[in-house]
This record gives structure tokens, C-alpha cells and sequence, in this order.
């Protein structure tokens, strides 16, 4: 009977964690370049899962006979090492690694093409399959395959080794030592690994093929109105076979939603053991265009037939837009002015633990977390970003510029150098040309003194890989070469002020102002907001943790808004005319820089992605009809929070409501600032000391303060802030943005704890050490060897990262203080469900001790476990109520105590 009921209490759990994944959305992202078309003779795996792992340099590994049995197993992405939040200074690993894999084809596809493609693996790379190197490769930041058709056993346990080095080498870009780097070269194959088998007739990989402007899928549009727009469309198919053969290329263009827009075919005749490009070009009528704001996709498939049989498929999403920069005029969208500036942020792609190993929910839940912060552009930093996030930066609406990879460096002894770095140009315009989302191209290596000729030879490469209108590249102003540039970057103001510690007047904004009188192109900020005293002590006011606390935070925010002297800033880039696009804030979070020991701090979140008051300044920047009304209180009530109460909201005016009797008001202050909603300041409103007094004459229901924004007189908006009491328990969130955790053994979610009191206000002011633990189909990322678990408290909240197994079920994650006693906050739980993987899982079967490593699952709770942990749990919460009923005792005595003193 007791299993019976216990089974049932399994299955209830399950049922509603199950159900409330429902409202969750998983995103759909590319594979291999590519989105997949049911029943195309195309088949893809993940390839992630089930590698061993060493790391060092080791012998023969490569050899297929290699005993690798004591060797870790991972998954990929993955990033050779945990690291700690503080993993500055290049004290990452750097150095050889050993990857090797072990699987078996399945017989219906073991007679097909077989291609493994790598989205990245960090610096270079050699791959061997049954002990046959393939391939190698240099460069850390963009997508290889490797063939091994007719390489395979058939029926038999097959190999793929991979030996990787993140060490510094100066032949291949970026090519600076790490140690001299403002990034770090996290190694390993800390991208996907897709399997990819189609039969022998195909559509090309543009990666894979070197063709100028060829090669896969190359899609643009002309014409564009908004009666009409012509899609134009390459593809490129090639034919393994040793026969000439005739095939039908076909096209289908469906809404997202799945509704019918167009469709046609033509024959084309592919000669033996070549291939083939065919251009389609089609009108569709009323196009639904693509914008930041509106970003309408389409999916188009592609197909080849043959005797009337689809033999290959793909599918893009594709977003109908047309971009120009039209000099002083300014961005064009489809044919109209764009409205407003075009602000967002610089974008690094490494994680608290992991670095770059973010998995593809993780790339998506960034530019979810940018789009819910208001912005509409994000800079690659200093490399192309990963394939996911391009993913979501069409589907949610987020222009992008990409960037080949480079940073302050130059090799004028060794040609290869120079070799890569065009190499890499034209593979990532060939990578990223479909992208809506793509808005300009920096083929320039940041901030680097390169010979005279380069310039023009890298501009020319974009255009001949992109020879088609709507392709733009940028370079720094002041930068050699930059006359061949179609846009410029640079700051507001000439840059000179920097050196001047002026005050941000009006005589001095014409002083210092960049000469747009001479200047004809269009003009962006590639990077704003960072202000440091020199560039080795890196001292700043935008470099802000969050751990710091409401004042550190409060100045970032100014600073990045509206600050007193003359800088870039919110204020300063809406200063601007029509010709000044926008810009790209230095930098969107908080991450690891190989050559200064601090992390970098001027995010608008934290390595977490915890937002800081800064992520609530660019939230207000959008008017109501973008978004929604938005307010929120950056004052947190403490005993050391400032008299100011500074309001952030996007409303035209603010209404403050202290203690509940005070009511004060204020208007946006447009007419003196140029920026969409300056930050409103009620000077020397709050006073801790009215909190004691509201407390001791037990009014704490009355210690809050209550924000109303106001739109055309109407309150549409209202937050409120309580003074924290007491920690009383443990909240727990599950920070997932609405996308599921997939059982793929890759995936990973954060969770944060925070320590609340007994109506859930986070206490900020909290020094705690909260130790996490997991049951079911679930593990922890770290532990305390890199300060992860346990971990201290930091501004009132915990995070931890979960990583998923390969099998979906519920995980139940429990937070507790470290060391529990009479008075520590009660622990917290959650429970939530992982969901299947849609794309199979390709591995062998592994049964070493080390298999921990991908499937860490611990056994059901056994009955007698359950009942004793609800027997503690109970008995916890009667000696924490006696407790209390004691507390309440010593402070009667002290309010006794206080009123004799009082009456002597």
C-alpha cells in the first residue's frame, strides 16, 4: 500500500511539473547551417554526448585501439574546466586536450554521405576517424566538417578522436597571448557537434564548399516594396554519384505558421561528381517585413527531387528586409526612416562556470534577456557568436553586427597569420549571409594596427561574398583604411574629450562635438559607456558588481544614462543627428578577461545574468507602446540605501507614496533631457531612521514605499518596496525564461535561491552560504572547488546551474543554509520536469565508473528516507515557532528595557 502511495506521489509531481511546462516554449534552432525538413532523406544527430575526455598531452591517442577507459566522459559543448566567478587574469587552462567517441552507425543510413560538423572548437584541432587524421583546422570561432563517408565500419564500433589546443599562437587570429588579451581563449569543443547524413545527391554546405558568393543556400531580396518584394534564392547542389543526373530543385515558401504562400520547381541536369547552382527568383505579394520591433519570419524549404521523391531537404527562416545607410539620412528599414537610435549592447559569450560552453538555450535566453531589456542591436565581442543566438536574434527581433575575430594584433612575421584572418572573413559572411537579423559586417580586426593595403582588401571581401545590395561594412573613423568603409564608427563627441574632465554643458557638448559637417557617412558607436582612469588600474564608474550593492549600482546607472561631464551615454546618443545611428554599450554582462585579474563589471547583469539597476535603465528607454509600462524603486530601505529614491520608469510621470501618507510627484524631465526617460530623483525622501521608528511603534506594515508611473494622468503602472524584516526562508527561481530544460545531457538552467523574509522582500544585506542538492534526472555544474557549491550569498541571492541528463523526468533542486541551527532561514525547493531531446542522441553504450559525468541520477526516495525527512523538516519548524515565540519575548524585554530608560 505504501509503495502504492508513494508511486502515486511520484506520478502527481511528475504530472504537474509537467504540466506546468506547457505555457513554455522551446525555441527551434539550426543545425549544421540548417533547419530540418521532415521526411527529406536528410537525417541529423546530436553528436554531443558520450565523449571521453583528457586533458594534457597523452601518446597514440589518436590510434583506434587506444585504451581510453579510465578517461572522463562529457558532453559537448564543453569547456575543459569548471572555473569560479572570478576567472580573470588567464588563470584558465591553457594547453592540449583529447577528445575521443565512441558509435556505431545504424544500418539505414550507414550507405549515405556522413559529414560531422564542429560549430567551433577552440584554436586548432586535428580529427581522426579509426585512427585516419582528416582533418585539421585553425581558429576558435567558426564551424568545420569533416567527411567520413566510405571511412565508417559498418556494423562496428567506430572512433572519432579530436586533439585541441587553446594554448596562444600567433599564426592564426585573434593570435594575441591570452595574457595580453581583454577576453579568454576558453578552449575545448565548447560548441555542438551535429551528425549530418544525406544521400548523394545534396545541397551543398557554404562552409564546406569554397565558392565566392556560393555554395549551400544564398538568399536576398530585391525590389522591395510594401505590394512586393523579389526573393531571389542560390542553391547549390551537387551530385556524388559517378553518373550524370537530372533532378527537380523545388521551392516552398510557408508563413510561420505553417500557411501556404508560394511554390514552384525547375529541372536542372548535374554532371557526375560536380555540383550545380540554381537560381530561383519569386515575388510575394503584401510581404510581411522584418524589423526589430516587428520581426516577421518566413520558412522556406528547399527541396530536390528525384522520379518525383524528395531525396534532400533544408529550411531557413528568412526575414524580408532592406537595409541602408543613407549618410546624413541616417538607417533606412524597408524604405523608411528608422525611428528613434539603434542602442544595444557588445555581447561576449561566456557564463558563469562553464565560459563559452553555453549551451544553445543558454545563447537563446541572452537575447531573450537583451530584447526584455529594450534593446534592438548587439556587437559580436570580438568574434562570431554562436549559431543559437543568431537563431534568436532573427526570431525575436535584434539587429546584429558581426566580427571577424581579432583584438589588438597584428603578425608581420608569418604570412598564415594573414591567410586566416581572410579565410575567416569570407566564412562567416558565408555562415551568417541568410541571417535577417545581420546589419553590418567588421571584417576589421578591433582596434589594430594593420598595414596600409588591408583595409580595402577586407571590405572587398565582404562585398565579393555578399555582392548584392543590403551589405555594409564598418570600421573605426579613425582607423587606417577607413575611407573604404560603407560606415563608420565613433563617438559623439571628437576624442579629445576624453582626456578633459569637463562637465557635461552645453558650451562644452558644442566644444567637444564630432564634426558631422564633414563627415558623409552614417555614423554607430561601436563601444560606449566604459570609462576607466588608465588601462592598468581599470578603475570605473560603469564597472559596477552587483554584489556591491545599491550604490555601486546606482552610480553605473547614472553614469550609463545621464552622467554629469561629457560622455557617451544615453543622453549624449540621442544628442545626435539622424545620422548618428546609435550604439553598443560596453558591454551587455559581466565576464572574464585574460590580461587584468578583475572580471569585467560594467554588465547590465552579472556572469548569472542577475540583473543590476543599469538592466532597468535600458528597460525604461522603451516607450509604453514598444512594450509595457514599466517602474521600478532603486532603493533597497537598508539602513545604508541613500536619501535619494531614484524612480526608473518609462510612464510620464511618477508618483511616490512614503510610508503610505507621504505622496510626492514628479514629471519626466524631457525638456532638458534628450534621452526617452531620464531617471526621476525625489531628493531626501527617505530616512532609515523613520523605518525604526515605524518598526518599533509596530507600523511595519507601513515601512514601504509604493512607486505609481502615471500615463495622460492615469496610473498604469505601480511597484512597491517593503524594508526587509527578518530572513525567514529560502525562494527559489527557476530562471529559464520559459524554455524547458531538454534531456540532452548538455542542457542547463539556472536556479536562484534567495533569502527572503516572511513576505518574501530578499534581504540584501545577507552573508549567508547556501548549499544546494538534487534528486532525480538532473546534476549541479561545480562545486566547492571553484565556490559553487556552497556558495555565499551575494546581494541577497545564490545562483546555481543545473545540467540535464540524457533522460527527461522530474528534478527536485533543494537549497539550505550551509551550517542549519534555531534561527536559519528554513530551505527552499523546487521542483520541475526536463523534457525529451527532438533530435536523436548519437553514442555508444558506456559502462565505466566515470559514466557519473553525463548521468548523475540519483535512486527514487525510499519510504523510510521519505518519512524521516518529513519528520525533521516538522520538527525544524516547531523549534524555529518556539524560537520565534522567543524573540518575540527578548524584544518585549528590550522595549521595556528602553521605556524605563526612558522614564529614568
Amino acid at each position: 500500500m505504501r509503495i502504492i502511495f508513494y508511486s502515486l506521489t511520484i506520478f502527481i509531481i511528475f504530472y504537474q511539473t509537467a504540466y506546468a511546462q506547457v505555457n513554455k516554449k522551446l525555441p527551434e534552432f539550426s543545425k549544421a547551417g540548417f533547419y530540418e525538413v521532415p521526411k527529406s532523406g536528410r537525417d541529423v544527430f546530436d553528436f554531443n554526448v558520450g565523449w571521453r575526455f583528457y586533458k594534457g598531452s597523452i601518446e597514440n591517442a589518436e590510434l583506434k585501439d587506444f585504451d581510453d577507459s579510465k578517461w572522463d566522459i562529457v558532453n559537448t559543448p564543453h569547456g575543459i574546466e569548471l572555473l569560479s566567478t572570478q576567472a580573470s587574469g588567464s588563470n584558465n587552462y591553457q594547453g592540449e586536450v583529447w577528445y575521443r567517441k565512441h558509435f556505431k552507425i545504424s544500418e539505414n543510413i550507414e550507405n549515405k554521405r556522413l559529414t560531422i560538423y564542429f560549430e567551433a572548437i577552440m584554436g586548432k584541432c586535428k580529427v581522426w576517424l579509426n585512427g585516419e587524421l582528416l582533418k585539421s583546422h585553425y581558429g576558435g570561432f567558426l564551424p568545420f566538417n569533416v567527411d567520413i563517408s566510405n571511412k565508417i565500419i559498418k556494423g562496428e564500433d567506430n572512433i572519432i578522436t579530436v586533439w585541441a589546443d587553446n594554448s596562444d599562437d600567433i599564426t592564426y587570429p585573434p593570435g594575441k597571448s591570452q595574457k595580453q588579451l581583454d577576453f579568454s581563449y576558453f578552449g575545448g569543443i565548447y560548441r555542438d557537434v551535429w551528425l549530418v547524413a544525406t544521400n548523394n545527391i545534396y545541397i551543398t554546405n557554404s562552409n564546406r564548399v569554397d565558392k565566392i558568393a556560393g555554395g549551400g543556400t544564398f538568399i536576398h531580396y530585391e525590389n522591395l516594396s510594401e505590394k512586393n518584394v523579389d526573393v531571389v534564392v542560390q542553391i547549390d547542389v551537387a551530385n556524388g554519384n559517378s553518373l550524370n543526373q537530372k533532378v527537380t530543385i523545388q521551392y516552398i515558401l510557408k508563413n510561420f505558421d505553417g500557411t501556404f504562400v508560394s511554390k514552384n520547381e525547375k529541372v536542372a541536369n548535374i554532371s557526375a561528381k560536380s555540383s550545380k547552382q540554381i537560381n530561383y527568383t519569386f515575388k510575394v505579394d503584401k510581404p510581411k517585413l522584418w524589423s526589430p520591433k516587428n520581426p516577421n519570419l518566413y520558412n522556406l524549404e528547399l527541396r530536390v527531387l528525384k522520379n518525383n521523391k524528395t531525396i534532400d531537404g533544408v529550411r531557413h527562416k528568412i526575414g524580408i528586409r532592406k537595409i541602408e545607410f543613407k549618410g546624413k539620412e541616417g538607417l533606412y528599414l524597408n524604405n523608411k526612416p528608422y525611428q528613434g537610435k539603434l542602442i544595444g549592447v557588445n555581447r561576449h559569450q561566456d557564463f558563469a562556470y562553464v565560459g563559452n560552453a553555453l549551451p544553445n538555450s543558454g545563447q537563446w535566453r541572452d537575447a531573450v534577456i537583451l530584447k526584455e531589456a529594450g534593446c534592438e542591436i548587439v556587437r559580436a565581442a570580438h568574434y562570431p557568436a554562436d549559431p543559437a543566438f543568431m537563431d534568436a536574434c532573427d526570431e525575436l527581433g535584434l539587429f546584429f553586427i558581426v566580427a571577424t575575430p581579432g583584438w589588438q594584433f597584428w603578425n608581420n612575421k608569418d604570412a598564415s597569420f594573414e591567410k586566416y584572418v581572410y579565410k575567416d572573413i569570407r566564412n562567416m559572411v558565408r555562415r551568417d549571409r541568410n541571417y535577417a537579423s545581420v546589419l553590418l559586417w567588421e571584417p576589421i580586426l578591433n582596434e589594430t594596427n594593420y598595414p596600409d593595403y588591408f583595409a580595402k582588401k577586407v571590405h572587398d571581401i565582404v562585398h565579393e561574398e555578399y555582392p548584392f545590395s543590403g551589405a555594409y561594412t564598418v570600421c573605426d573613423v579613425h582607423a587606417k583604411g577607413q575611407q573604404y568603409f560603407d560606415v563608420i564608427y565613433s563617438h559623439p563627441y571628437k576624442g579629445m574629450f576624453y582626456n578633459n574632465p569637463v562637465k557635461n554643458t552645453i558650451e562644452n557638448q558644442k566644444k567637444f562635438q564630432f564634426e558631422y559637417d564633414k563627415e558623409e557617412r552614417s555614423v554607430f558607436t561601436r563601444e560606449w559607456g566604459d570609462s576607466v582612469d588608465d588601462w592598468n588600474s581599470h578603475n570605473s564608474p560603469s564597472r559596477a558588481a552587483r554584489s556591491w550593492g545599491e550604490h555601486a549600482q546606482l552610480i553605473q546607472a547614472q553614469h550609463y544614462a545621464q552622467p554629469s561631464f561629457v560622455y557617451t551615454s544615453w543622453e549624449s546618443l540621442y544628442n545626435t543627428p539622424a545620422q548618428h545611428v546609435g550604439g553598443a554599450l560596453w558591454h551587455s554582462f559581466d565576464h572574464q578577461r585574460g590580461y587584468h585579474p578583475d572580471p569585467f563589471y560594467g554588465g547590465i547583469t552579472d556572469v548569472f545574468r542577475q540583473p543590476k539597476y543599469s538592466y532597468q535603465i535600458f528597460k525604461s528607454q522603451r516607450t509604453p507602446k514598444e512594450s509595457e509600462p514599466m517602474i521600478y524603486i532603486a532603493n533597497e530601505m537598508t539602513p545604508f540605501s541613500p536619501s535619494d529614491v531614484n524612480v526608473l520608469t518609462n510612464c510620464d510621470e511618477v508618483r511616490l507614496i512614503m510610508y503610505e501618507k507621504d505622496t510626492l510627484i514628479l514629471k519626466q524631465d524631457r525638456s532638458r533631457f534628450k534621452m526617452p526617460s531620464p531617471i526621476v530623483v525625489f531628493k531626501d525622501v527617505f530616512d532609515f531612521i523613520d523605518i525604526k521608528a515605524l518598526h518599533r511603534q509596530n507600523k511595519k506594515q507601513k515601512a514601504n514605499i509604493v512607486a505609481e508611473g502615471l500615463i495622460d494622468g492615469k496610473v498604469v503602472v505601480r511597484e512597491r518596496k517593503w524594508a526587509a524584516l527578518r530572513t525567514s526562508h529560502i525562494k527559489l527561481e527557476l530562471a529559464d525564461k520559459n524554455i524547458p530544460l531538454v534531456a540532452n545531457g548538455s542542457d542547463m538552467v539556472t536556479i536562484i535561491a534567495s533569502i527572503v523574509d516572511e513576505n518574501g522582500t530578499v534581504k540584501r544585506l545577507n552573508n549567508d552560504v547556501i548549499k544546494f542538492e538534487i534528486k532525480g534526472e538532473g546534476n549541479i555544474v561545480g562545486d566547492s572547488k571553484i565556490m559553487a557549491n556552497p556558495i555565499k550569498v551575494a546581494w541577497g541571492t545564490a545562483p546555481a546551474i543545473i545540467k540535464s541528463t540524457t533522460k527527461p523526468g522530474v528534478i527536485t533542486v533543494k537549497a539550505s543554509i550551509l551550517k542549519e541551527g534555531a534561527h536559519t532561514p528554513s530551505y527552499g525547493e523546487l521542483t520541475f520536469t526536463s523534457i525529451p531531446s527532438v533530435t536523436p542522441l548519437l553514442y555508444s553504450d558506456i559502462s565505466n565508473n566515470k559514466m557519473s559525468n553525463i548521468n548523475n541520477v540519483s535512486s527514487n526516495n525510499k519510504e523510510d528516507e521519505e518519512v524521516e525527512k518529513n519528520l525533521k523538516k516538522r520538527i525544524l519548524e516547531l523549534e524555529k515557532e518556539i524560537n520565534n515565540l522567543k524573540l518575540k519575548e527578548v524584544e518585549k524585554q528590550q522595549l521595556e528595557f528602553e521605556g524605563i530608560r526612558k522614564q529614568k
